[in-house]
């Protein structure tokens, strides 16, 4: 399957300090009449993966727009002369852009991955079960079906009829980390499957505030 994505990087008079969720307000602000900046149609929230994306790259601001998402954000890429993140304004001099057709679905290669941003995988339910686990062969079982799970359903939002089974390993440790000034638990490190992701795509939950954004890190045949 070919996604259209387009990345939007932004660059300020001065270093840019804020959050990923800070971002998305900033956008979802501004420019409230498109649906695919915030996921909500009259105030309901809109259950599917994010079209458009929000990420702190090395304090970089980084939106990433997917299929219609990427659509969108050609209109207003460029309608603001600045952008405020909490009580900070910032002054935008810079815009890099790349527009790409990305493959995305099962692959015959393996291919490696690592978190750029922490990835929020569990639930409250998971979060209990996996904290029940004893061991970590077990917790490693438990952390490998989840990662499956969240790349099915990432297909299945982007209309990707996965055709063939997902095969994974991840070698990830968790920490505790804040979500609407809530205590989280998210996982950084690495992991490889049989799967063709774009880079800084998201995975797992909270995925349109920066959670779980991945980048390729090489290529190998089984």
């Amino acid at each position: 399957m070919i996604l259209h994505t387009f990345t939007l990087t932004l660059g300020s008079t001065r270093p840019i300090h804020g959050s990923a969720h800070q971002l998305r307000g900033f956008f979802a602000t501004k420019f409230n009449e498109y649906a695919e900046l915030h996921q909500h149609s009259a105030d309901k929230f809109i259950y599917r993966y994010p079209v458009v994306q929000y990420k702190m790259i090395d304090n970089v601001p980084t939106v990433i727009g997917i299929n219609e998402g990427a659509e969108v954000l050609k209109q207003i890429f460029d309608e603001y002369q600045e952008i405020r993140l909490g009580t900070d304004t910032y002054q935008i001099v810079e815009r890099g852009i790349s527009l790409k057709d990305e493959e995305f679905g099962i692959s015959e290669k393996i291919r490696s991955y690592e978190f750029v941003t922490p990835w929020l995988a569990l639930n409250q339910e998971n979060y209990r079960k996996y904290y029940a686990l004893k061991g970590t062969p077990e917790r490693d079982e438990f952390v490998r079906k989840i990662l499956i799970g969240n790349l099915i359903s990432m297909s299945k939002s982007l209309g990707y009829d996965v055709p063939g089974q997902i095969k994974c390993d991840a070698q990830v440790h968790f920490r505790k980390d804040r979500l609407k000034d809530v205590s989280v638990m998210t996982f950084t490190g690495k992991f490889q499957a049989n799967f063709q992701i774009p880079n800084l795509l998201g995975i797992g939950k909270s995925v349109s505030r920066g959670f779980g954004a991945v980048r390729q890190l090489k290529t190998y045949t089984q």
